[in-house]
């Protein structure tokens, strides 16, 4: 498969470091890396990015997280691989991935659960985690960023 056009962040100057930038915002805020990569892997198995799928995995192994736990993440409720905090984490990214699947975007319930687990700063990082990675799902989704490959620039 060949990508339908160049990488939009390689075409329009500045996007490339504004989207690194935000993907930075979680650092100096207590949320752990391997929460982020487990994020980052549900939001584009939902998504079917392949190429963040693939990126993902790669760098959760290079942080050094297991492959029995990446491979259960699209099947965390069932796994017993996950702490109270990242499925409270993944949770969370299933609502805002698929915000209109459902009457109320982000239930109270989904809500409540990261807010009783994460405090404002991580949460705050989270959100932006989540709404980041869907945003780079979105846009290689849309071109067909074949994985495999780097986007062609």
């Amino acid at each position: 498969m060949e990508a339908r056009m160049n990488n939009p962040v390689m075409v329009l100057p500045g996007t490339l470091d504004a989207l690194q930038a935000a993907g930075r915002t979680y650092e100096n805020t207590g949320l752990p890396a391997r929460t982020v990569h487990l994020v980052h892997l549900r939001a584009s198995q939902i998504n079917g990015c392949s190429f963040c799928v693939e990126m993902h995995t790669r760098e959760a192994l290079d942080d050094g997280e297991s492959v029995e736990r990446l491979t259960a993440v699209a099947a965390w409720r069932e796994s017993r691989r996950f702490t109270e905090a990242e499925r409270a984490a993944l949770a969370l990214t299933e609502a805002v991935t698929r915000i209109a699947d459902r009457p109320e975007a982000v239930s109270d319930e989904v809500w409540d659960a990261a807010a009783d687990i994460y405090d404002e700063k991580q949460l705050a990082a989270l959100v932006m985690q989540i709404a980041t990675i869907n945003m780079w799902n979105r846009v290689n989704a849309t071109i067909r960023q074949p994985a495999g490959a780097a986007p062609r620039s």
